[in-house]
């Protein structure tokens, strides 16, 4: 892909699944990326793995939640590398997602929660992004969203708008700032085989979810990380405010 040599990222909630997947990939591409998770342990591995395969990333703690930390993080890639470059947030409390009931039945501490880290956080990592990234040309961020935004589930319901409204984040940061070279899209995953789904996905609901895409395999971390960085790079210059799906087609929308 073109343009991610060199370039800084920074992939706030990389120490696992998609997001590791990602910093990796972005690694592969020459881009330098440093790595914030809840678990700086996970960040620091998959920083080493990239080291260690010959590219170039530092890993630390980040709880998305909090301003000071989301700051550091953003401080970290300019202190380590001079600038920053592109941002992608795929922060997620999977505890919370697990517990999502329908309107009726929610609390509002789990749907406070929830906002916390869609909502709040992403808005948080956008803030504290934008005066580093708006000195680069040809920055970009991404957020991970969801189908869940728009597929209308009978459960999720904190977990699904909190999407809906991170979909409306990135659509107004892409027209707030798409003048000033700033690009914001989202990429909205469908069920994805991490290495912690795929060992305690129930066989039933794989063969339920399998049925349910035009596809002959479920999604992998690394279809999500491809369109990823295919977003981040100049090749996607002219895309701009955009959710695209990698679900193996199980929706299919305009």
């Amino acid at each position: 892909m073109r343009g991610l040599r060199d370039k800084v990222v920074v992939i706030a909630g990389g120490g696992s699944g998609i997001g590791a997947a990602t910093a990796r990939r972005l690694a592969e591409e020459d881009a330098r990326v440093v790595i914030g998770d809840l678990s700086a342990n996970a960040a620091r591995s998959v920083a080493r793995s990239i080291e260690s395969a010959g590219g170039r990333a530092t890993g630390l703690a980040f709880n998305v939640r909090d301003t000071a930390s989301v700051a550091r993080l953003m401080q970290v890639a300019m202190d380590a590398f001079g600038r920053l470059d592109a941002l992608h947030v795929n922060a997620a409390d999977m505890g919370a997602i697990r517990e999502d009931p329908d309107a009726a039945e929610i609390s509002f501490e789990l749907f406070d929660r929830t906002i916390a880290v869609n909502l709040r956080g992403h808005l948080l990592c956008t803030q504290q992004a934008l005066p580093h990234l708006l000195r680069s040309a040809g920055c970009a961020i991404v957020y991970t969203t969801s189908e869940s935004a728009y597929i209308g589930e009978p459960t999720r319901v904190a977990y699904a708008m909190s999407k809906s409204g991170l979909n409306a984040l990135m659509r107004h940061v892409a027209s707030r700032w798409g003048r000033h070279g700033l690009r914001a899209n989202a990429v909205a995953p469908g069920l994805t085989l991490t290495e912690e789904v795929d060992r305690s996905l129930d066989p039933e609901l794989r063969d339920k979810s399998l049925a349910e895409v035009h596809s002959t395999r479920l999604v992998s971390p690394q279809d999500v990380a491809a369109t990823v960085a295919f977003l981040l790079s100049d090749d996607a210059a002219s895309i701009n405010g955009q959710v695209i799906s990698v679900d193996g087609g199980r929706t299919m929308r305009a």
